[in-house]
């Protein structure tokens, strides 16, 4: 059998330079790629799909990197490699979304929504060392994670992979996810690559379309969309994937100004880019600004990209765009030597890190269970309460509980899109669904409650695409959605259930059909029986509970108006049902606030709160533009109220920074988990901008009827604006200092400050 010992233990003594170890990386990679063939360099710029045919891909094409793999298939893979001339190990990479997305057993948190509403960047930084633990030991190195792309449609389908609609949100949290899957550097063998994705501006779609043109200037890319990015980038995340968009008629992937000018240049980034899935192919078949994969490999390479994720024609079209003269032999060189870095400096060399024999104890770990039912307790964000939240026995008998809706014992569903059952994946189902806790689980583990449930309502059905079932790269087609009509025996069902009842529990949303690449919706309701369904709950006159167990924000009907309570729960995870259920008894304290706002209607589209200034008036004809629930708002089971705010000086420069303090008291019952918001309005500026913006925030543990005095501080060199020219800075004026509980006008103290 073919040896799979590291390189350096199956070689002679004689190490080539390349092959030492006491040598620095630029060293190594200088010896190694002038001993490569234009073949095996071309190869080392490919990432391929490992379910297809390994040998060809390592022996024929001379791949650099896999993805989606199994143990069986990364230890085929390394098997061949060793059989390859120079024996370069392999790079492993995966969809760890929001855990080992595609690993049975692995632990699933929250979906990264779910995560920005806890707003808590240590905690999101533990599930990312919790998650590349669990990774890295799977033989996995690489993780395509985080998304710092600003989720502005909310027909768009991919808004769930997002931290929401704030560059300083998702900075703050993108930040603190890559330094938990970085680690403290790639030679710690728990350690992986983190990617920023996708480089920039691919959410701010046409019509919520995925990957349709994004109409967006320059300048407003420096404004919003680039800063959360160009933050990673300082901050050392390793590698960056390109968007499948167009801007201004130019593919992302070749992108000049974006990838050299700014990117590279501006920035002084030196990881690695990898396209996104066929980004190179896509050129020639669907974007159709390439004739032919000779000329789109030379705009890709000359463009900067490092590696071409599953473009497998790449390599021939690059070799053939060296037969052609559209790129010199050593054109190749600056990408093959970013991805050769890579691999020196996670060790792969010496030590391929393949999956470990004592998986069991790492993946899916009672330690990481733990952490995340904290997770999910954080992620739920309590919307409405009439008061009847948290539910109390009135006498020494059970609490009566009608939990309905089909969303009420759906594992998989609740795990959202990146899950084991969301699809990318047709080697797994599902994740094991005992460990998984639903709603019903976790409302019948709960002492001093009685529940009595029935589904109430179908979703969806499918049917396939008439354009057939396979887009041109053989990739398939997402099936078309065929809402289910109104049920009148469901429904009869569930109104029995909630006669019978104290309160109802009404788990509605959306299901992963309507979720991910290719899945954007053309509007927000719910859909199928679902309506029908909470309209005839709420008839009853019961206190109704609506649970939105949903991917993204959607519309509720008008008869939700009268419901007793609304809680938001982003696709939660694994143990997503327990922390809803303690949340509904009061075991637990509602802390979420939306990272994301909510509309009244799809036709309300873009609902974010920082919008540019001048529009005439500020709503509809027929309907406000006030959002139903704006970005920052979550209620507590107690109340909160801010006084005072002060400033420390009033008159600033540029270099001095913002000194502010607000007292925060608790003045109910019940302790809270307060998370203080401070924005920033600058008065008058010299092109149009933003009302306000999120600048910084604090969470306050407060306990019944106590109070606070909260420091806030903040640069004065954070409060700028994008000019006509399109450079960054401080303009001179008044500003106001804005704090509350949320980015809604009427929750803000305002203190005013000058800048000289």
């Amino acid at each position: 059998m073919t040896s799979t010992l590291p390189l350096a233990d199956t070689l002679s003594a004689d190490l080539l330079p390349y092959q030492d170890a006491s040598l620095t990386t630029a060293e190594r990679v200088d010896d190694l790629l002038g001993r490569m063939t234009v073949e095996e360099k071309v190869g080392q710029m490919l990432q391929l799909d490992a379910r297809d045919d390994l040998r060809d891909h390592v022996l024929r094409r001379h791949v650099g990197s896999i993805l989606h793999t199994s143990p069986e298939r990364i230890l085929e893979a390394n098997r061949l490699t060793a059989e390859t001339r120079l024996r370069i190990p392999l790079l492993v990479g995966e969809d760890c979304i929001h855990g080992h997305s595609f690993w049975p057993g692995a632990t699933i948190y929250p979906t990264q929504l779910g995560l920005a509403a806890s707003w808590d960047a240590d905690l999101i930084e533990r599930v990312a060392r919790a998650t590349a633990e669990e990774v890295a030991a799977t033989g996995v190195h690489w993780t395509f994670s985080p998304v710092l792309c600003i989720a502005r449609d909310l027909r768009w389908g991919r808004v769930s992979e997002t931290f929401g609609e704030d560059p300083h949100l998702i900075g703050e949290l993108a930040s603190a996810m890559v330094r938990g899957y970085q680690g403290d550097g790639l030679d710690d063998p728990t350690a992986i690559l983190a990617t920023a994705k996708h480089f920039a501006g691919y959410s701010e779609t046409q019509g919520g379309r995925d990957a349709s043109e994004a109409d967006i200037s320059r300048r407003k890319l420096r404004s919003w969309f680039l800063p959360p990015f160009e933050r990673v980038a300082r901050e050392g995340c390793r590698t960056f994937m390109l968007g499948y968009q167009s801007t201004d008629g130019v593919p992302i992937t070749v992108n000049d100004w974006l990838l050299n000018e700014v990117l590279r240049g501006e920035w002084g980034y030196t990881g690695t880019l990898i396209t996104d899935w066929d980004n190179v192919g896509r050129m020639v078949w669907e974007q159709k600004v390439q004739p032919d994969y000779a000329h789109a490999a030379a705009a890709a390479v000359t463009a900067g990209n490092d590696m071409v994720m599953t473009t497998p024609l790449f390599f021939e079209g690059a070799l053939e765009a060296v037969a052609q003269g559209l790129l010199a032999e050593d054109a190749f060189d600056a990408a093959v030597a970013r991805i050769l870095t890579l691999k020196f400096d996670l060790g792969l060399f010496e030590d391929p890190r393949l999956p470990a024999d004592d998986l069991d104890t790492v993946v899916g770990s009672a330690e990481h269970a733990a952490l995340n039912l904290d997770v999910a307790r954080r992620s739920v964000v309590l919307l409405e309460n009439d008061g009847t939240l948290p539910l109390t026995a009135e006498s020494a008998a059970p609490v009566r509980v009608a939990l309905v809706g089909p969303l009420a014992d759906d594992a998989q569903t609740q795990l959202g899109d990146w899950a084991g059952g969301s699809g990318q994946a047709g080697w797994l189902d599902g994740q094991p669904r005992e460990m998984i806790t639903t709603v019903l689980d976790g409302l019948r583990a709960i002492d001093g409650v009685s529940v009595r449930y029935a589904r109430g309502a179908d979703i969806l059905t499918l049917e396939d695409d008439p354009n057939g079932r396979t887009f041109p790269d053989g990739q398939p087609r997402p099936p078309v959605v065929v809402p289910c009509a109104p049920d009148e025996r469901l429904i009869a069902e569930a109104v029995a259930a909630a006669e019978e009842s104290d309160v109802v529990v009404a788990v509605v949303g959306d299901r992963i059909e309507l979720v991910g690449e290719g899945r954007s919706t053309a509007t927000l309701e719910l859909i199928g029986g679902q309506n029908a369904l909470l309209d005839a709950l709420i008839a009853t006159g019961k206190p109704v509970v609506v649970i939105l167990l949903a991917s993204k924000p959607l519309v509720l009907p008008a008869s939700t108006a009268r419901a007793a309570g609304v809680i938001w729960a982003a696709n939660p995870g694994m143990l997503g049902g327990q922390a809803l259920a303690e949340l509904l008894v009061g075991r637990i304290e509602p802390s979420g606030r939306l990272p994301i706002s909510f509309a009244r209607h799809v036709g309300q589209q873009p609902t974010y709160y920082n919008q540019i200034r001048g529009q005439h008036g500020d709503r509809y004809a027929d309907l406000t533009q006030a959002p139903a629930w704006a970005f920052g708002q979550g209620r507590s089971y107690t109340t909160v109220e801010y006084a005072d705010l002060a400033l420390a000086r009033t008159a600033l420069a540029a270099g001095d920074v913002i000194e502010a303090e607000v007292t925060v008291s608790n003045t109910g019952d019940r302790p809270v988990r307060e998370t203080v918001q401070v924005y920033v309005r600058d008065a008058v500026t010299s092109v149009s901008w933003a009302d306000r913006e999120l600048k910084a925030y604090r969470q306050v543990d407060l306990a019944p009827g106590e109070s606070a005095r909260v420091a806030l501080t903040l640069p004065v060199a954070e409060c700028t604006i994008v000019d006509a020219a399109a450079v960054r800075l401080v303009e001179a004026g008044t500003f106001e200092l804005l704090v509350g509980p949320s980015s809604r006008t009427e929750d803000l103290l305002v203190a005013e400050f000058e800048v000289r």
